[in-house]
This record gives structure tokens, sequence and C-alpha cells, in this order.
């Protein structure tokens, strides 16, 4: 296992709040650079078993050679599929960090950070054959400004999807530093990195289709999980959040309370055990800046 592929956010948070079982089964959602999945085999007794998803190839690189682990090189979005397949119905614990792995944003190639000139690529499955030079040369305008608008949450969508129009008209967009002067009298002039953020988030969520994906693996984890198994979840920007709140407080991710049809009681599929989020302390900020963001919730089926 690599050390630098990527550095676990909250760690001994998730950890904690997995209350792990000796010999319970769990799943990993976001193997990565397996920094979660390898603390969780250390709470495991030779009966215990660890299921790890991971989409990215480059994940297989950092595999763990433990017979109780095994490592699912799929989309999370079909984790129940998968699962059934190694005879799995049931598990006592799901822990998610739903951020893009440093190894990600440090390979130039993949088009996902802004500091480097690469291809708009941004596919974490690169099997796939939407990218996001593909969604910025051949998406609609209204489909493009809805794009920026929901997952970006930028005010000036109109703005920047025109200018990116136009620039196509002319000539394809093919990569990073193309598309960052395309639009850069819509980037404000003190915000840019944060705005440009947003914008290459956008895309990324876009391409991977991130918030269907989250949303199906959540509805599965729902169904998956044992009575007083927990749900941890960390997530990096307000879309994800909001989903993962949702599942925890009403079961489902639109947040939509379900009413016993005879007491018309709330029922409750969840205990909620992060009214208010779990963040990072400063200390692991300072550490591994890309922690600043995350949000950890937690759930204990009921």
């Amino acid at each position: 296992m690599s050390n630098v592929y990527h550095t676990s956010v909250l760690l001994q948070a998730c950890i904690d709040n997995l209350n792990i079982k000796p010999d319970g089964v769990y799943v990993d959602l976001t193997f990565g650079g397996g920094g979660h999945s390898a603390h969780i085999l250390k709470q495991l007794n030779e009966k215990g078993k660890l299921f790890a998803f991971d989409q990215d190839a480059d994940a297989k690189k950092n595999i763990l050679n433990d017979k109780r682990f095994t490592l699912i090189p799929q989309n999370f979005r079909f984790l129940k599929n998968y699962l059934r397949l190694y005879g799995v119905t049931k598990v006592n614990g799901i822990l998610g960090d739903l951020g893009v792995s440093s190894h990600q944003f440090d390979e130039a190639e993949r088009g996902f950070s802004i500091r480097f000139e690469a291809d708009l690529d941004m596919r974490m499955n690169r099997e796939s054959t939407v990218t996001a030079k593909k969604i910025i040369n051949e998406y609609p305008e209204q489909k493009l400004i809805d794009l920026f608008r929901n997952y970006g949450e930028l005010l000036n969508a109109g703005m920047l999807t025109k200018l990116i129009v136009a620039a196509r008209n002319e000539k394809p967009i093919n990569t990073t530093e193309e598309l960052k002067e395309v639009i850069k009298t819509a980037t404000p002039k003190f915000e840019g990195h944060k705005y440009l953020a947003k914008v290459f988030q956008s895309l990324r969520i876009e391409v991977n289709q991130e918030i269907d994906a989250l949303k199906e693996c959540l509805t599965q984890c729902v169904d998956l999980l044992e009575k007083d198994g927990r749900l941890v979840v960390i997530s990096y920007h307000s879309l994800e959040d909001r989903l993962v709140k949702n599942i925890i407080r009403s079961g489902n991710v639109e947040g939509n309370e379900v009413r016993d049809v005879i007491y018309g009681t709330t029922k409750k599929v969840f205990k909620n055990l992060t009214s208010k989020p779990i963040l990072p302390v400063e200390e692991e900020i300072k550490i591994n800046t890309r922690a600043r963001s995350a949000k950890l919730r937690v759930g204990i089926k009921l």
C-alpha cells in the first residue's frame, strides 16, 4: 500500500464511530489508498470480513494482502449486487469517504486539478466514454448552465456558460488551461482559486455521475445494514452532505419524513449520532489541507 497515494481524513473518528465488532462484516465504499480499510482490518479477528469498492483502476495498486479483505473494482452504486455475489446480504458497518483522492488530484494527466495543464478528462473510471472535454464542447447551453448552477452553486452560471459556448464555436476547448483562459472574465479577481475549484467540481460530478451514484448507494445502505449497524460518511460539499444528512434523519435521500399509518408518528430508520457533523481539527487541516471542508456524519440502524 502506498503511503503517499492518499492521506485518510478523520481516520480515528471514522474507526471509533464504526464501533467495529471483531467478527463483523464491513464495507469501505471508497478504498483509494486503503488507509481506512487497513485500520478496519486491525480491529477484525479471523472471522471478520471487509469488502471495499473503488472504480479507479489505480486503486488496485494498493490492494491489501489479507484473506479477510476483498476489493471490488466497481462503482459503489452497485453495492448490493456485488456483495450478493459474495453471499453477503447484511453488514455491520459501512464507511464512505466521498472525496477525490490525493492521488487523483496529483496525477496531472487525470485533469482533476486546476493546478496542472492537462486534457479535460476527470474520469474516475477511465473506461467511461464521458469526459469533461465532451461535456464542455457538446452539452447544450441550458444543460451547462444547470450543471454549473446545481453542482457548483455558481451565481454567474449563465455568464460562464456563454463564454464557453462562444469559445467552443470558434474551436474546441481541450485542456484545463484552455478552459481557465476562456472563463477568465467570469472568474472573480480575488477568489479565483475557489471559483475555479467549483467549476472543476461541477464537471467532475457530471462526468462521474457522483450525485446519482451516491443517492443509489445510500438507499441501498439502509437495507444492507443490520440492526445497530453503523453508517459513517465523510462528505466535502453541500450537495453530498445534504443527501447523507437526509438518509440518516429520514431514511431516504429526499429527506421526506415517513409516518406510521396507524399512529401517525414519524418512523425513524437511524439514530442520528451527529446532529452537528464531526469536523477535522486545525492540526489535521495543517497536515492535510484537503480535510478542511470534510464533514463526518454517523447513523445507527434502528
